[in-house]
Parts: C-alpha cells; sequence; structure tokens
C-alpha cells in the first residue's frame, strides 16, 4: 500500500499513535493503581475480621465453648456467601465451612493474601490463612477467611472497559484536532507553494515575506529566497547572453552576406572570387571559434573535469607559451617574463592550461602600452598555485572586475573590439571554465597602473561530479 504524501494526513497519523500510547501507558498505570488498593482494601477487610474469630479461637479449648467459635462465624457468613470461614483440623468436632468437598485449587500462603475455587462459581475467593497452635483439649488447626472476588473483578473491567472507550473517543478528538491543526500549522507552506505557481519570467523578483513566517519555516524561506535570486541573475545571464550571442553571431553572418551579394552583383574575375572567398573564410573561421568556445564552456558547466593530468612545473609551461607569443610580443614592442616560485608544480591537463594562459597573455598584449613589461607570476600556496599575468594599462573600475570572466562581458556598451579577446568575449570566460576543471579559482585586481589577471589550480587532483 503506498503511504499517503499528504503531510496533514501524516501528521495526524502520528497524532493518533502518540495518543493511543498516551492512553495505553495512562490506563495501564491507572489499573495497577487500582488493582492494588482494591488487594489492600480487601486484605484490610480480611485482616479485621480474622483477627476477631483468631483471638477467640485461642482462648478456647474445649468442644463446648467450640460451639461460641462456630456462632460467630455463622453470624459473620452473608447468606449470599460473599464471607466465608473454613477451620481444618485433624478432629472432626473442631472442623468447619460449607462446600468443603467442593473446594479446589486451593492455593494459599500462610499470612498473605491467597486463593481458592468454588465449583459453580464464576470467581474465585480471595483467602487469608493461618495456623492456630493447640490450646487444653482443641488440637492445632488451620483458619481460612476467604472473600468473593466478584465486586473486584467487576471493578477492574468495568475500569477497563471505560478506560477503553475514553481513550478511543480521546483518539478520535486527537484525530480531528490534530488534522485541523497541522491544515493551520501548514498554511505558511501552501503560502509558498501559490507564490513559486504564480512565479514568471515577468515576477522573478517576488519574494517571501519571512518576517511573517514561524520560526520552523524561515530557514526554509530564507532558502527558497536564495534559489528565485539565483533564477533571476541566470535568467538575466541568460538574456544578456542570447543577446551577445545574437550579435556576435549577426555580425560575421552579416559580412558574410554582404560581401557574397557585392560579389554576384556582376560578374568578377577569378582573382575577385579569390579575394570574396579568403574574407568569406574569415569571418567563417570566427564563427567556428565562437561555436567551439561556446561548446567548450557548455561540457564545463555540466561539471567535466579535466583529464590526463600530469604533475607539471607550471614555470615551464608559461615559458614554452611565452615563445609562442614572441612574435606578436616583438612586432609591438612587448616584453614578457615568468617570476615567483618557479619550481612550483601541479597536476594540470597541459593544452587546457596553455589554452588559460593563451587569453591571458593576449588580453594582457592587447591592452599594454608599447615598450611595456608584461609579468607572469607564479605562487604557491598551501593547496593551490596561482598564475597571475599583469601588465601596465589603464585602471579597471572595481565594479567591472568581478564579471569580467562572465561571458561576452565588456567594460564599454558600445562593444568597441579593442575591449573585446579574441574578437567575441569568452576569453576570460573559457579562464574562468579552466580554472574550475582544476579545482581552482580566477582572480583580478587593477590599480596603480598595473592590471593583474589570473587563475589558480589545485595541488591535488580534483574529481568533479556530473551536474544533475
Amino acid at each position: 500500500m503506498r503511504p499517503s504524501r499528504s503531510i496533514a494526513a501524516r501528521l495526524t497519523l502520528m497524532f493518533a499513535v502518540a495518543a493511543l500510547i498516551v492512553f495505553f501507558i495512562i490506563g495501564s498505570a491507572l489499573y495497577c493503581v487500582i488493582k492494588r488498593e482494591l488487594l489492600r482494601h480487601e486484605r484490610d477487610g480480611l485482616v479485621t475480621t480474622f483477627n476477631d474469630i483468631q483471638y477467640m479461637m485461642e482462648r478456647i479449648g474445649t468442644p463446648e465453648r467450640w460451639q461460641r467459635v462456630r456462632s460467630k462465624m455463622d453470624s459473620l457468613t452473608p447468606t449470599d456467601g460473599k464471607v466465608r470461614f473454613w477451620v481444618f483440623s485433624d478432629d472432626p468436632v473442631y472442623s468447619y465451612g460449607k462446600d468443603l468437598v467442593d473446594l479446589h485449587d486451593f492455593d494459599y500462603d500462610q499470612g498473605n493474601i491467597g486463593r481458592v475455587s468454588i465449583r459453580g462459581k464464576e470467581f474465585p475467593m480471595h483467602t487469608l490463612t493461618k495456623i492456630v497452635p493447640a490450646f487444653q483439649d482443641r488440637p492445632t488447626v488451620r483458619l481460612t477467611i476467604g472473600v468473593d472476588t466478584e465486586p473486584y473483578f467487576e471493578t477492574l473491567n468495568s475500569f477497563v472497559l471505560a478506560m477503553i472507550t475514553v481513550s478511543l473517543a480521546g483518539t478520535l478528538m486527537v484525530v480531528f484536532l490534530g488534522y485541523w491543526i497541522a491544515r493551520a500549522g501548514l498554511r505558511p507552506l501552501q503560502h509558498m507553494s501559490l507564490t513559486a505557481q504564480t512565479l514568471s519570467p515577468k515576477t522573478l523578483s517576488d519574494r517571501l515575506e519571512i518576517s511573517a513566517l514561524p520560526n520552523e519555516l524561515s530557514d526554509l524561506a530564507t532558502a527558497f529566497n536564495g534559489a528565485l535570486d539565483r533564477m533571476q541573475n541566470a535568467y538575466t545571464q541568460l538574456e544578456a547572453f542570447n543577446a551577445d550571442v545574437a550579435h556576435e553571431l549577426r555580425t560575421p553572418l552579416a559580412n558574410l552576406i554582404g560581401e557574397t551579394q557585392v560579389a554576384l552583383s556582376r560578374e568578377r574575375s577569378a582573382p575577385e572570387f579569390q579575394t570574396v572567398l579568403q574574407s568569406n573564410l574569415e569571418e567563417l573561421d570566427r564563427l567556428r571559434s565562437i561555436i567551439n568556445d561556446m561548446l567548450f564552456l557548455a561540457r564545463s558547466d555540466q561539471g567535466e573535469a579535466a583529464t590526463g593530468l600530469e604533475q607539471t612545473r607550471i614555470a615551464d609551461e608559461v615559458r614554452k607559451t611565452l615563445e609562442f607569443f614572441e612574435f606578436v610580443l616583438d612586432e609591438k614592442a612587448v616584453s614578457a617574463g615568468v617570476a615567483g616560485d618557479t619550481e612550483a608544480g601541479a597536476p594540470i591537463e597541459t593544452a587546457l592550461f596553455r589554452r588559460a594562459l593563451t587569453n591571458l597573455l593576449q588580453n594582457a598584449i592587447q591592452h599594454s602600452p608599447e615598450g611595456a613589461h608584461i609579468q607572469v607570476r607564479i605562487t604557491q600556496h598551501e593547496d593551490a598555485i596561482a598564475i597571475a599575468v599583469s601588465n601596465p594599462g589603464a585602471r579597471i573600475d572595481e565594479s567591472h572586475l568581478p564579471r569580467l570572466f562572465d561571458r561576452f562581458y565588456r567594460i564599454d556598451a558600445a562593444r568597441h573590439d579593442h575591449h573585446e579577446l579574441h574578437g567575441h568575449g569568452l576569453g576570460l570566460a573559457i579562464v574562468k571554465a579552466v580554472a574550475g576543471m582544476h579545482g581552482g579559482s580566477t582572480f583580478a585586481s587593477s590599480g596603480e597602473g598595473v592590471t593583474t589577471i589570473g587563475f589558480t589550480v589545485r595541488r591535488i587532483p580534483v574529481i568533479k561530479m556530473p551536474a544533475a
């Protein structure tokens, strides 16, 4: 059977079970107390009557005077037989008691409450038995007094029936009240559900009022509002991303279409067509670069980690990358070098590492004035290694620094090419992705005429789980 998914129903069931347990414990405790008190009351009555008869028997030692004891016991025995006396003796003269032949299951403990059953009687009798020593002509006898237990058991049965009735009625009341209380307590959750149902791209700014919620739900509401914040930020970034993608793809496509239309507007010579095709090839190459970078970032978003990690000395990879840029550095009259912990090493995927470092160097060269010096500093920390690329240039306002690694983010709104990396604004986003694939992070600072942008890689391999 499938369990109910209703929280109110489950809470009500738990209330009912708890109520039954409480009623059972209380009822059991009261039952034990009442049973003990009834037994004590019966024993007190038995002892009082027993002491009177025992006092007489201890002072009578002849058959003639024994008749006084018999008369006393006859007078104390009611006609309904609720109280009875038995005297057991080897001498029949001193024996006494009705239904002696009908007694069975005689269980007596001298001085304590015993039990005896009488044929034809539904309930046994509680008994008190003592030995009366011999006196004069009377031999030793055993005196037993019994009291009918029917009132005792009827009282206990009535109490049990009353407790069962009260417990069932109380449990039903707890069920109804518990369900009402549960529904009332879950109203804030229903309000949260209604708020979630009204969410749309136009109402993502709506938030739950935490001050109006109980303490038990404030953490949930805070987490819910946090999820809305992240959703709103993601939606805003997605809108900007879509606009930037459209812009980046529109320009090369427009160039392709325009140049092709111009080429087809009249007859062209083979060299002219070659020129057009060469220009189109450049635009197509730019499109391919954008698409490849976007696919790489998409794989990174899915939690793809760096593979083929090799323990590598970071300075060696930096020097190899700088050698690749020798021509570009000479062309712009810019120098570059490596500094810091040149012996530091970490497990990296060299192809990805060089890609990230290449993007940082391209960015630094692009924004450095002629004759500047670019420094790649390696800093070894306890669990990570930082690679920072610094270049002289215009100061970047602090408001832009946290967003430098966003996709298609540009400091200027005019989309000038000299602020673009690779011409399409994905270079630093790729640096961030590579750092994440190596268990690291990115950082940026700008001041006193120097801008520093870099990333870190962990010194131990990091395995990422795929995104859900």
